[in-house]
């Protein structure tokens, strides 16, 4: 009787072991959508740092601003990385989401990039500027085309505003609006383009040596505009999004991002 109550107890601590490691594996794993440009590329940077810590971090490449959000949301992904403040507080607002801010990681200053013109002075009537169509996005397009003399707007519309906002164009340009992922890819049909940094970056534009104006590194719009690790609501405090965070706001991570990015990508102190 002793003999087969060692054996049960034996197999439940097995059972029970073999369940802890199996839980303990799965918890030691970080899934991560993001952004190909530049997001995912310095996830890569953090992999190993990350597994000096007992950490597997998974990356997921997305091509466009909607499903990284979705899978976050339904929880087959811990995070994702490509987006701002704004545009998740839009998506959720829209979308009915629960996403936060689990950390800030990066801004990138948004730009606008010659196309069949290399200066705004030479702007005719009919001249096509591509921006993305995006909320927020869209929103910070134009008000840098203003800021430049390009447009103005309607007192007040600020992160809100839309082409419907445009009170003067004076020298009476097309303001062409497309997903963002489609607008580096028209640069060559358009004069100008106002393009997000990790797009600038795949269409192979430097911020400091191709933009004809940018945000400066110290505006509001680019306070505003930090890239960050979003969550579910809840998971924010968990033990693997701290890790990842903590990671991602690192020397190693900055000097990689300075190194790297030419001043299109900036670490967020």
């Amino acid at each position: 009787m002793k003999k087969l109550t060692a054996l049960t107890l034996a197999a439940v601590l097995a059972a029970g072991t073999f369940s802890v490691n199996v839980f303990a594996e799965e918890d030691k794993t970080i899934t991560v959508a993001a952004s190909a440009t530049p997001h995912a590329e310095i996830l890569e940077q953090a992999k190993p740092l990350l597994e000096e810590q007992g950490y597997d971090l998974e990356v997921t490449v997305f091509e466009d601003y909607i499903l990284p959000n979705n899978v976050v949301e339904s929880g087959e992904f811990d995070a994702n990385y490509f987006q701002h403040i704004p545009y998740l507080n839009s998506f959720n607002e829209e979308h009915g989401t629960h996403l936060v801010d689990a950390g800030d990681i990066h801004y990138e200053p948004f730009g606008i990039y010659p196309g069949k013109k290399d200066s705004l002075d030479d702007l005719e009537e009919g001249d096509t500027i591509a921006v993305p169509n995006d909320t927020t996005n869209e929103a910070r397009a134009l008000l840098l085309l203003q800021d430049n003399g390009v447009i103005k707007l309607k007192d007040g519309v600020g992160l809100e505003a839309t082409v419907t906002d445009i009170e003067e164009n004076p020298k009476g340009v097309e303001i062409v609006e497309l997903e963002a992922a489609q607008v580096p890819r028209v640069v060559e049909e358009m004069a100008f383009v106002v393009l997000n940094g990790n797009y600038a970056l795949e269409a192979g534009f430097s911020v400091a040596k191709d933009s004809i104006a940018y945000e400066a590194a110290d505006s509001e719009a680019a306070k505003t505009y930090v890239n960050l690790i979003a969550v579910k609501e809840g998971n924010e405090d968990s033990e693997k999004i701290k890790a990842l965070v903590d990671v991602l706001k690192s020397q190693e991570i900055k000097d990689y991002i300075t190194e790297t990015y030419d001043g299109a990508v900036i670490p967020f102190e």
